[in-house]
């Protein structure tokens, strides 16, 4: 199946969840937050939402500096 994940196309397997697109790009646990076609999913959500056929996908990340 198709998605965009932070503006990149990508084929992925059927049935991917939040979770697993999350992983792609980090390994971070904190800090981190999605949106799937302009919807924040919560945190407690991610391994139970599965991605369909051409959803978007952002991951975003906190970043300190100063």
């Amino acid at each position: 199946m198709k998605i965009t994940i932070n503006g990149t196309p990508r084929e992925v397997p059927d049935g991917m969840t939040v979770a697993q697109a999350v992983r792609i790009l980090t390994a971070q646990t904190t800090g981190v937050a999605v949106a799937v076609n302009d919807e924040v999913v919560r945190r407690g959500a991610w391994d139970s939402t599965t991605l369909g056929e051409s959803d978007r996908v952002e991951v975003l990340t906190a970043v300190q500096g100063g």
